[in-house]
Order: C-alpha cells, then structure tokens, then sequence
C-alpha cells in the first residue's frame, strides 16, 4: 500500500476501519502510516479500543466537535505530506472538512487500491464467509419448509430472518429478497403482502454476517408445476452458472467471467432480460471488489470471494436467479456453496 508514495492513509468508512482494526465501531477514523497505527474515536469507544488493541495501535480520544482537529494533529505528529484517503466511500462534506483541516497536506484518491487490497482474502477471513454461508443455507433449508400456499411475501421473509439469527448469524447481509409470481421479474423487489399461489415462481436472495463477514446465497424455487417459460429459462440459468463456474480462475477480468456465462444467456435468446452484472466481491461489505460485469477491466486474483448469480427475468411473468460464492484459484475456483439447485418443491 506504501509503493506509490503515499505515505499514510486516512480510513473514515466503517468497513475499512474494521478491516485494519478489527474492531466494529460507529464513529472514528483510523491513520495508517507505514510504521504507525492510529485509531481517532469519541468516549463511547475508546475504553473498548484500548482494550481490544493493545499495543498494536494508539487510540487517541476526539469529540464531534474536535474530531478533524484530532486528525490533523496525528497526521502532522507523524509527519506526513502525501496522505491516501478512499474517495469512493467519503462523502463531499468530509472530504471538504478534511481539506480544511489538513493544510499543507496533499489528499490523494486511493479507493481503488484500498479495495482491491480488501478484496483479496486471508484465510481467516474466507472461514467467516464460509461460516456465514453454512448458517444461510441452513436457515433456507429450515425456512423452505414454511413454503405453502397463502403465505406472504413479507412472512415468508420474515421466517428467513428468524431462522439465520437463530441459526448463528451475528445480523443479516442485506434485507433479503423473497418475491413470488410476477414480483420474481424484478431482480430487487420488495417483499409485500402477495401470497403464494400454486405454480408461482418464488425467488429468494439474501445472506447473513458472521465476525462482520457477509454471505450471499439466491434460489429460485416453485411451489408445484412451474409455469413452462420459468422451467425453461431455469434450466438456461443453471446451464449458463455451471460454466461460468467450471471455467473461472485468476487471470481473468470481471469482463471475461461475466461473458462466460452472458454469452449463452443471449444464445438462447434473453439479452436484455439479463440486465445485471454475473457477480461481485464480498467480505465485509455484501458488494466489493471485484465487480463482474460487462466492462470491467478489474483482473481477478486467488484468495478474492466472489458470486456467481446470473439471471433472466421475464415481464408479467416472473425471474429465475441462482446463486452461488466462489473462492478464485490459480486453475479454477473453489465452491463455497453446498445449497442443492432444484426447481420445483
């Protein structure tokens, strides 16, 4: 991180400050210098900072007030001119109170470096993600059993929650997504009061957080005969996930992943019925990088977790999504994901 001249970096977003200290907060700012760590929060927690640090980084004691103040002494103590922050993640009110704060310091955009650091993966941290995705499919297995007609959208969501934080799970990833019937077409819709008929497709996506590491997991089920355009177009999106994944490995960019399976998508016909990206990174943000998607130039390294989730949604009708995590090796991939893919239930 210190090989373009920067020589410090200023970390404000919850998510970056956890993954140099490993410690969850609301509030602070980490400076990171090439032989110096310094973690800047207020009273609530910097007995717990001290505590759970040690001597491995200062903790220095701010107020809201204060807070950037605080920031400008630890910069200038350490000495530093040419300080990284990650603009990607910082909104412009900050950006600007830093600037006025840190006079004589040049601010340097480092999002992309700061993130693909962060996307490649330690193995404590893929046994997390593994963890977090064992407790997801447990908690489907548990909840595909509430599955019957007349149930809504919002209850069988809500039975999907209570199973993964009774199952083990610290919280949830993201609100998960249960759509059934048409509401299947929309790859985010919000869970309402429909209520499940026989032969409605029924779309799931959602992941939960084990240590602050996410997992992500979508299937498409239906409750008895599926409708035929659903039963075809989930055999193209099983079909299409199992190439994509069979032919994955480091080397690859996001293009050239997301084309893998994109490709036969639209041989079979379904081209802008596929509108999102393949996948993306995960950790501990439930979207990181790297992104797989038409375009991306980003090149794909071992240790990064990433999703597989290609789909096809069909207006009035409904959507299939499949969904699984995978850890990028040398030759190929590994499979995080254990959850079978059936169709209908």
């Amino acid at each position: 991180m210190f090989e373009k001249n920067i020589e410090a970096y200023i970390l404000l977003e919850k998510s970056n400050r956890r993954y140099f200290l490993g410690i969850d907060t609301s509030f602070g700012c980490v400076v990171l210098s090439k032989n110096n760590k310094v973690f800047i929060t207020d009273s609530r927690y910097s007995a717990y900072a001290e505590e759970a640090l040690g001597d491995s980084c200062e903790v220095v004691t701010a107020t809201s007030d204060n807070f950037y103040k605080q920031i400008a002494v630890v910069v200038n103590r350490l000495g530093v001119a040419k300080v990284g922050v990650d603009e990607n993640n910082l909104a412009f009110g900050r950006y600007d109170e830093l600037k006025k704060a840190l006079r004589g310091v040049s601010l340097f955009k480092c999002g992309s470096d700061i993130a693909l650091k962060r996307a490649v993966k330690t193995q404590e941290e893929i046994d997390n993600i593994v963890k977090a995705q064992g407790i997801a499919e447990k908690a489907l297995k548990k909840t595909v059993g509430f599955i019957k007609a007349g149930i809504t959208e919002r209850e069988l969501r809500a039975e999907l929650i209570y199973a993964c934080l009774t199952g083990g799970a610290d919280n949830m990833s993201f609100e998960p997504i249960v759509a059934f019937g048409a509401n299947s077409g929309h790859p985010h819709h919000r869970a309402s009061d429909k209520r499940l008929e026989k032969g409605d497709a029924i779309l799931i996506d959602f992941g939960c957080i084990i240590n602050g590491y996410c997992s992500d997991l979508s299937r498409t089920f239906c409750l008895g005969e599926p409708n035929p355009d659903i039963a075809h177009i989930y055999e193209i999106v099983k079909t299409a996930l199992g190439y994509a994944v069979k032919h994955i490995k480091a080397g690859m960019t996001g293009h050239e992943v997301d084309s893998l399976a994109r490709e036969y998508i639209v041989s079979n016909g379904y081209d802008t019925q596929f509108g999102h990206g393949l996948g993306h990174g995960v950790g501990l943000d439930i979207h990181e990088m790297p992104r797989l998607g038409m375009g991306s130039k980003t090149v794909l390294e071992e240790g990064m977790v990433v999703t597989i989730e290609p789909g096809i949604y069909l207006a009035g009708i409904g959507g299939v999504r499949i969904e699984d995590m995978v850890v990028v090796e040398k030759d190929g991939c590994r499979v995080i994901t254990e959850y079978e893919k059936e169709l209908r239930l």
